[in-house]
């Protein structure tokens, strides 16, 4: 019977803090932010570096080539449309039965 208790105060619990109708951020806005976020950090943090040899200089060089902004991958997976690999069979002819 405590079992029965404890799931319906933590369900009420849930519903109270997460009530139907409530506006959600838009998590592909909320990531875009953070990753731009982290990556201004990453660069402020490579440039605040002393160089004095050949090998920092080209660390430096090969990060910041890494943090520059990649292109967009175009439409997610489900979103194109799906090509069978193999051809369908030419329908069958009416005198064939």
């Amino acid at each position: 019977m405590f079992v029965v208790v404890r799931s319906v105060f933590w369900l009420t619990v849930a519903y109270m803090v997460i009530k139907p109708g409530v506006d959600l951020p838009d998590a592909s806005a909320l990531s875009a932010q953070a990753l731009a976020a982290g990556t201004k950090v990453v660069a402020e943090q490579v440039v605040n570096i002393e160089c004095d040899s050949f090998q920092c200089v080209g660390g430096k060089a090969v990060i910041a080539a890494a943090l520059q902004a990649s292109p967009s991958a175009g439409f997610p997976m489900h979103e194109t449309p799906a090509i069978s690999p193999v051809p369908f069979p030419r329908p069958r002819p009416d005198w064939a039965g």
